[in-house]
């Protein structure tokens, strides 16, 4: 008898629209290889549905709150049901990025410094010197960020009327701006089980690396494998296992760094670490898997059989 997968969709969040894509991918991928498949669009009955379903296991294939959060793996744990990707824990600190930080700068791992700000007071003063960066601090993929450069590009100070994360958001992280390269690092399994594939580099078309991006064809061109230095490829696989283990995320997560090419090692900085990765046609994990040799049907073969096994949390 074949494993039941209910492949887990949609949602509310900003990000509704990739899950969709990332979840129907995965669905067919699976119904190709001869499984059981139910997808659900998340809603506000998610709980009974799933109830109703009774899946063997759930492909989480949702993106941002609350899928992506802890709030949805905290019910599933509630209801006994086995899934995909991180667990409760990890998935509210590495959806938080100072929690992020915490957990991971203490076993040095770099990344930059900052720190909280209300959104009230950039309209007052910059909280860090330009070039800095604002961003959402519990937003994925991007959404949200602004980068204030110091040709004043929001105002100085920053306008109230002037769109950015601050209308959305009571509360930013402001961190320094980095310049370089834009880098990212794969990896999937769990514990010691856990590998990193490769390291890609993105090259927006124009701008940076925002939310459309990544998910508009044409926008960003992806090298991968990223034609760096030996030292700057095994550094950023060795983070991005490192992160992977200590938050002790499974399935499968990509860390997103910027590199300051001028600077050598020194430049290399983790960002965030996304433990629910898209898997869309244009996403960053199958395409890197794809590059050693793993297919899509594979990669989402390999993330529940990872599901299948004893849940792992953070060590930090």
């Amino acid at each position: 008898m074949s494993l039941h997968v209910v492949v887990l969709m949609g949602g509310w969040s900003s990000e509704r629209e990739v899950s969709l894509l990332s979840g129907n991918g995965v669905a067919d991928a699976l119904e190709a290889r001869g499984y059981r498949v139910t997808r659900i669009d998340m809603d506000r009955q998610v709980a009974l549905r799933l109830a109703e379903a009774r899946p063997d296991i759930v492909f989480n294939a949702l993106h941002g709150a609350p899928g992506e959060d802890g709030t949805v793996q905290g019910m599933m744990d509630l209801m006994g049901l086995a899934y995909t990707h991180s667990g409760l824990t990890t998935s509210v600190i590495a959806i938080d990025k100072e929690l992020t930080k915490q957990a991971l700068i203490p076993h040095g791992v770099p990344m930059p410094g900052g720190r909280i700000v209300a959104s009230e007071e950039v309209h007052e003063r910059d909280p860090l010197p330009r070039p800095y960066v604002l961003k959402p601090i519990n937003e994925g993929s991007s959404v949200g960020v602004a980068i204030v450069t110091a040709e004043s590009n929001f105002g100085n100070p920053i306008a109230r009327d002037a769109a950015g994360p601050w209308q959305e958001f009571e509360r930013l992280l402001a961190e320094p701006y980095i310049r370089g390269r834009e880098l990212t690092a794969a990896v999937i399994g769990s514990g010691e089980n856990a590998r990193a594939l490769m390291v890609t580099e993105l090259k927006p078309k124009s701008g940076f690396y925002d939310f459309a991006a990544k998910y508009t064809d044409g926008m960003t061109e992806h090298v991968c494998p990223a034609e760096l230095p030996d030292v700057i490829t095994e550094a950023c696989k060795e983070l991005a296992l490192r992160a992977h283990r200590l938050l002790g995320c499974g399935g499968c997560s990509r860390s997103d760094f910027r590199w300051d090419d001028e600077q050598g090692l020194d430049g290399l900085f983790l960002l965030e670490v996304n433990t629910q990765p898209g898997m869309t046609p244009l996403s960053l994990v199958p395409e890197q898997a794809r590059h050693m040799g793993m297919d899509y049907g594979d990669l989402v073969e390999a993330i529940i059989a990872d599901a299948l096994v004893e849940r792992r949390e953070p060590v930090a």
